[in-house]
Formats: structure tokens, sequence, C-alpha cells
């Protein structure tokens, strides 16, 4: 049976030759000291360029937000053009490519900050889990609450990212929104204990993707979200409503998609799918990754336009090809995936050699 993830897609906004995206996966290849992207990571991404859209790893907008070593940024000018070989060569072997924007918020730690306390919504620190450093893992710190104004920074260091990002030659970007990181600690109950009007907690989210849409077009602006979703010591007693809301505000603004994980007990994918009239990607978080029976249910059942793969575009460049010709998948090697060289990160076999 033809597979629907081969169908061109035609939204509002998207346009793909087929519906198998690359979701973002952090890879740890940037220079660590400057934050500027790497060539490896140009041939990386370009391997890749068969899919429908690529998502990049997760890139720092604010010198606050970065996540762990070798994270990548997109606030000064060496790490626009960085970026921009990496676009070119993408578009060159005819993909398409968007910048996802990564602020961790809480989930640093000072060795990665330069000595420089993360930041929050609020003074609550992660309960558990370590944060991996360049001298090994450390355990999670208090973070320091955002002032008002900080909180205004934030929003605007995510505007001007994204202009970065479209100078650097990015199709557009994807905010990430998702799995305990600064957007998802202000939707959360525990992470976020503000008093002031930030006490609405998908006011900053919102903020975000309002300020992102006016920078660079709502057209070329994407969300991703994680409903439900604990990672990250995120709680988040009762998603739905709150998730409602958010896609109420967001929905008639022609965003270029939203990302929805399904995980955890809510069913996201079912209940928001009809509140979405925009491009939805839908994405899979379980302890095996989405695979390809379980994106094919997603697409014929209409839960989703486009499906998002993380470790099987990891294992597998030419994925779109091996759907194609229904062949083997290439298994996952766990030395590589974080940091290092080209060893687990480009010498994943194709069917073409």
């Amino acid at each position: 049976m033809h597979s629907p993830l081969l169908e061109p897609y035609r939204g509002p906004a998207l346009h793909l030759p087929n519906r198998a995206a690359m979701a973002p996966m952090t890879r740890s290849r940037a220079d660590d000291a400057t934050g500027v992207p790497t060539p490896i990571m140009t041939e990386y991404y370009t391997q890749r360029a068969a899919a429908g859209l690529i998502v990049s790893e997760g890139i720092w907008p604010h010198r606050l937000g970065k996540g762990g070593p070798g994270v990548p940024g997109l606030t000064e000018p060496a790490h626009v053009e960085g970026w921009r070989r990496t676009t070119r060569a993408v578009h060159a072997a005819g993909g398409r490519i968007f910048a996802q924007l990564w602020h961790v918020g809480r989930v640093s730690h000072p060795d990665i900050l330069g000595g420089d306390r993360p930041v929050a919504p609020s003074a609550a620190a992660i309960s558990h889990g370590r944060v991996f450093t360049a001298s090994g893992a450390k355990d999670h710190v208090v973070p320091r609450a955002m002032s008002a104004s900080e909180v205004v920074e934030a929003v605007e260091a995510h505007a001007a990212a994204a202009r970065n990002a479209v100078d650097a030659g990015f199709d557009g970007v994807e905010i990430n929104g998702a799995y305990g990181y600064l957007i998802a600690q202000f939707l959360s109950d525990n992470a976020n204990l503000r008093t002031d009007g930030y006490s609405d907690r998908v006011r900053f989210a919102i903020e975000v993707v309002e300020a992102v849409a006016a920078a660079i077009g709502a057209d070329r602006t994407g969300l991703r979200v994680s409903p439900g979703n604990p990672l990250n010591d995120i709680v988040e007693s009762d998603p739905a409503p709150r998730y409602h809301r958010l896609l109420g505000a967001l929905d008639g603004m022609g965003l270029a998609y939203l990302h929805v994980l399904q995980s955890g007990k809510y069913a996201a994918l079912a209940d928001l799918r009809p509140r979405w009239r925009g491009t939805l990607m839908a994405g899979y978080d379980g302890p095996e990754p989405g695979g390809r029976e379980q994106a094919e249910q997603a697409l014929r059942a209409d839960l989703a336009d486009v499906y998002a793969f993380g470790r099987l575009y990891l294992a597998n460049p030419d994925l779109p090809q091996r759907i194609a010709a229904d062949a083997p998948l290439n298994p996952l090697r766990e030395n590589g995936i974080y940091g290092g060289d080209a060893e687990g990160y480009l010498d994943y076999p194709t069917l073409n050699g």
C-alpha cells in the first residue's frame, strides 16, 4: 500500500514534497565557546535534505537560553554566517529547513552559562535528575526568577533570533514550547508561581509567538508543544483547558504549523486537532521512537497533516527513500548521539551507499 508519508502536502503556508518531517534533535556539535555551527553540521543536515521539512536542533535565542555543551546560538553575526552555510547547502540539495528557537530556562547550569544562574518564571528548582555540563553531570540549581523586564527581553530575544534565522536563510522558525523548557515552564503549574500578569500561564507563549510572527511573518512561524508531558519536572494537572485557550489565541494567526507531541495520558492530538484550522505536525514521545506504522495511522486518521520523526532520521538520512522502497532501517547506535565528531553523526549508510 502506498504510504501517506510520501504524499506531497500543500497547506495554507507550508508546501512540502512529502509528509515525513525531521524533528529537532540536539546533537551538540557546535563550537562550545562561541555557539557557531561547525562544518560537519552542514554535512549532517544536507544528508537529510530529502525530508519533507527539516527542523533544526534547538538553537539558543538568548545567552541565558543555552542548555548544554555544543549547543548552537543565533544571536551574533558569526552565528548567522555559520548557519547560512548550512541553509545554502540544504537548499542546493532540494531541502527545506526551519530553525528551532530553544530557550531552556531553568534546565541549565552556571557551568553552561559562564557562571550566571539560570532564569525561570519563578525560583523553583527541578526536583530530580541532573544537567549535563562540559565537566559532567551536575545537580540542578535553584533558578533566578525573571523580572517583568526580563520576561519582555526574552520575548524580544525570540523575535531577534527569528530575524537572524531568516537572514541566515532558514525558511522559517519553530518556537520550542515543549519538554519543560522556558515556555513550558510558564505554561506549567509548578514552575510558574508568579503573581503578576504572567500568572496567566498562556500569556508568555502567546507573546513569543506574536512577536516572532510580527518579525518574520506568521507563515514562517511554527510552535511546538508537548501537552501533559512531565519531562524536566513539569506538572500540568489539567492540560486540556490550558491548551484550548492557547490554541484559541493562535489559531487565527495563520501560522506555518502547530507541532504537537503526543505523550503522557492526555490524548493531545485527538483533542487539539479539531481546534486547529492550520497545518498540524505530529510527533510521538515514548520509550520507543515513533515508527512508520504509527505515523501512517495518524495521517490516515486525519490527526495530523505531517509527521515528525526524530531518532529514525538520526540513523536513516534517506528515510523517505527507505519508506518508498520498503527497505530495512538502520539501527540507532548510542555512541555519538551527543557531541563528538563524525562517528555516529555522519556515518550512517544510505541505500545508495
